[in-house]
């Protein structure tokens, strides 16, 4: 079957691109890139970046813009759903949800419109397992924004590795933190996956933190063999 993978360029829909991969041809990546940093659906730190990670893959990329207004991003998210599929052929799409009922009744929704399948391979994924497979499997990935107590500014930037999934998960035990971020307290890039055959390499990059709350944006980027 042929898949288009949702990207945002952050680990989970990056590693349910690699899951996907593994059972089935992935024919190219989409991406959304909204105005609006408060999007309700789309992540927005470095999104921009997905052309570098689909350059790195050697996979093709259909992007489009959105205002990120509410529920008006479905329209938007449609669409470049609708181009992938008539330009690659797509049978299904691919997220990488973990347990946003928001996010995936809507991506549900718009597949069934368009009359595509809709696979979410990390839905309820054990937190701890996804995140030690994630570290082992040779992804490379930062933080590129916080969102809550108790993240400081040391944060940003921060390759996630074995000790950054142990604080995590201290965190998570005295803030109640989620694991993975996925109650937006935390975002992340992605750098380097298995499947890419370049890595990217930040060359510059801006970070403004205030009150627990930050983003690490990557200003000059490019890649590199591996």
């Amino acid at each position: 079957m042929r898949l288009g993978v949702l990207c945002s360029g952050g680990k989970d829909s990056l590693y349910a691109c690699m899951r996907a991969m593994q059972e089935e041809e992935v024919s190219c990546l989409i991406t959304v890139l909204p105005d609006n940093p408060e999007s309700f659906m789309f992540h927005t730190p470095n999104v921009a970046l997905v052309r570098l990670q689909a350059e790195a893959a050697g996979i093709p990329l259909v992007a489009c813009r959105s205002h990120g207004r509410e529920e008006e991003e479905l329209g938007d998210l449609s669409r470049a759903i609708a181009t992938a599929r008539d330009r690659y052929g797509i049978e299904g799409v691919v997220t990488g949800a973990l347990r946003s009922v928001y996010q995936a009744s809507r991506v549900q929704r718009v597949c069934m419109d368009l009359d595509l399948w809709c696979f979410n391979p990390l839905w309820h994924v054990d937190p701890a397992l996804y995140m030690e497979r994630l570290v082992s499997s040779g992804f490379h990935v930062i933080v590129s924004a916080v969102g809550s107590e108790p993240f400081g500014a040391e944060w940003l930037g921060r390759e996630l590795d074995a000790a950054a999934v142990r604080d995590l998960a201290a965190y998570g035990e005295k803030y109640g933190i989620s694991l993975t971020g996925e109650g937006g307290e935390y975002e992340t890039l992605v750098l380097d996956a298995p499947f890419f055959h370049r890595k990217i390499v930040v060359e510059e990059a801006e970070a403004e933190w205030k009150n627990y709350r930050g983003i690490y944006r990557v200003t000059r980027a490019r890649l590199e063999g591996k």
